[in-house]
């Protein structure tokens, strides 16, 4: 078998290519990288970081500025007012219509007390409202009956004075005839001494002389007759013995003693009215004549009418009445007080009591806290505070929300104290080793447009507040650190004025008409009438108790 070598074809030099610009061997991949590329993937990566530089600016841009422009902290906390729900009377709960977390309105009835007692109790306080109306209308019919005495004894008064001057006219009757008496008595004095020496020399018969000797004796007995019923009448009359007898007082008919002593009793039955004069030493007709100038006109009708409702007996039942009205009063209240409502509209919490429980005043049922009623308590630290002001505005975010929701405040108020300051037991620095903490105070944030309908917020959330420091405060003491002092009522530190209530029956009707009363002109006084007493209008009728 034979072996045949193949010979290498040589080519033509003009066909080979020169050394040189052949290439090398294994370089296929070098030529390959040195391939031309498209223009867009030169922009890949710049325009990779433009844009993350843009996200990052979008991101922390806000925030940037924000922690540039604001103040913050996370020390801030959900708060609202709590009322606690207590009794204000003692009683056994009857029903609880509420429970925890049940939203109520202000006036919604939460729990009921046993009203059977203070029902009873209004019962009682009506009856003795009733029979105290009744006691102020015997009382206003005691005082009728009294100007009726007082009329009376006005008229036995003007009868003492009048029976005076019968007396004191008898008596110049009597010395008239007196004095008639001694006139017929030295008449027959003369007839008998004219007589005597004629009957002695019998030129006048026996029978004659006995005759002027009987005149003479019947003349002097009625003389002494006659002095003897004038003594009697100055005696009546409280006369001393006198030479002159018609010497008489002025005065005698106001100050007799029978006249003093009627008088004495119409002052005493005046009383019963309220009434005293001004003096006890005036005469009855400078009484009387002070009596009717309690009147312009003198009217007895518009007298009796001002002094009635003042006398003492209408007095006493009218305050009677008005005990009666004010313990009726409480009882209602004491009843209306077995419905315990709501005094805010909010939502229960707390709630411990349960029916069949008895409860005592003020004992705390449940709680309701209020919805709409609602702030935040920011503990700013004291380094912060330098730029905070009232009515700078607020973003507050509110864990539980988290970004998505962002609610709008105002600062209100700063608290006059840090937290330390407030606790029960605060610290003493004064004492043992001192380290300086930094101090909160807490700032009071409101909500503005706050609905709690829409995004609620509850008591204690974690609430993250920005305050814009360098925005121009707003609202009410806008840029101080204090509040104005606030324009609140002042309280009427004097004793108040109990009205008397007006009974709904018919002791509104108590004053019947009087009887016209003549009224009888009070005679000029002898002396000075005296000073006129200055009697108080009289009082404009009292206001009812409002009932319950």
């Amino acid at each position: 078998m034979s072996t045949t070598h193949a010979q290498p074809a040589t080519a033509s030099p003009e066909a080979s290519p020169p050394a040189e610009s052949l290439p090398p061997p294994n370089d296929s991949s070098d030529s390959a990288s040195k391939t031309p590329q498209p223009a867009w993937r030169r922009w890949i990566a710049p325009v990779a970081i433009a844009v993350v530089l843009l996200l990052a600016a979008i991101k922390l841009g806000p925030w940037l500025w924000t922690a540039l422009n604001t103040v913050s902290t996370d020390d801030a906390y959900v708060n609202s007012h709590v009322t606690f729900v207590a009794p204000r009377i003692t009683g056994q709960v009857s029903r609880v219509l509420v429970d925890d977390n049940y939203r109520v309105k202000r006036g919604d009835l939460l729990v009921q007390l046993d009203k059977q007692p203070y029902e009873l109790d209004v019962a009682v306080k009506k009856a003795a409202v009733e029979s105290a109306t009744a006691d102020l209308i015997a009382a206003r019919a005691q005082t009728m009956g009294a100007v009726a005495q007082i009329r009376s004894n006005y008229f036995n008064l003007v009868f003492a004075i009048e029976k005076v001057r019968d007396q004191v006219a008898a008596l110049h009757s009597n010395v008239d005839n007196l004095r008639t008496e001694e006139a017929n008595l030295r008449v027959a004095e003369r007839d008998y001494a004219r007589n005597k020496p004629l009957a002695e020399k019998g030129a006048v018969t026996a029978e004659e002389f006995d005759h002027y000797t009987a005149k003479l004796e019947e003349a002097r007995s009625r003389v002494a007759a006659a002095q003897q019923v004038v003594e009697q009448s100055r005696a009546a009359l409280g006369l001393p013995p006198s030479d002159d007898l018609d010497e008489i007082p002025p005065d005698l008919d106001q100050n007799y003693s029978k006249v003093r002593q009627a008088l004495q009793v119409l002052i005493e039955s005046a009383a019963q009215l309220g009434y005293r004069p001004s003096s006890w030493n005036l005469t009855p007709e400078q009484v009387i004549a002070e009596f009717y100038q309690q009147d312009p006109q003198g009217n007895l009708d518009h007298i009796y009418e001002r002094l009635m409702p003042h006398a003492p007996i209408v007095k006493q039942a009218e305050a009677k009445l008005a005990e009666a009205q004010a313990a009726l009063a409480v009882a209602e209240l004491n009843l209306k007080y077995c419905d315990i409502v709501s005094e805010i509209d909010g939502v229960v919490t707390s709630r411990n009591v349960n029916p069949g429980n008895n409860v005592v005043v003020g004992q705390s049922l449940m709680a309701v806290r209020s919805l709409s009623d609602i702030w935040v308590d920011a503990n700013f630290k004291e380094t912060q505070l330098d730029h905070l002001r009232i009515g700078q505005p607020v973003d507050l975010e509110v864990d539980m929300y988290g970004s998505r929701r962002t609610f709008k405040g105002r600062i209100s108020g700063f608290t006059m104290g840090t937290g330390q300051t407030l606790e029960l037991l605060p610290p003493q620095n004064a004492t043992g080793n001192f380290i300086k903490i930094v101090q909160r105070l807490p700032v009071r944030i409101d909500l503005i447009d706050y609905n709690p309908d829409e995004n609620p917020l509850f008591v204690g959330l974690s609430v993250e507040p920005y305050v814009y420091y360098k925005e121009q405060p707003t609202g009410p003491n806008a840029g101080k650190f204090l509040q104005e002092p606030s324009s609140l009522p002042r309280p009427d530190m004097r004793l108040p004025r109990v009205d008397q209530p007006n009974p709904e029956s018919s002791a509104d009707q108590l004053w019947p008409t009087l009887p016209a009363v003549p009224n009888t002109p009070a005679k000029p006084a002898a002396t000075s009438p005296g000073p006129a007493v200055e009697r108080p209008a009289p009082a404009t009728e009292p206001a009812s108790v409002p009932q319950p």
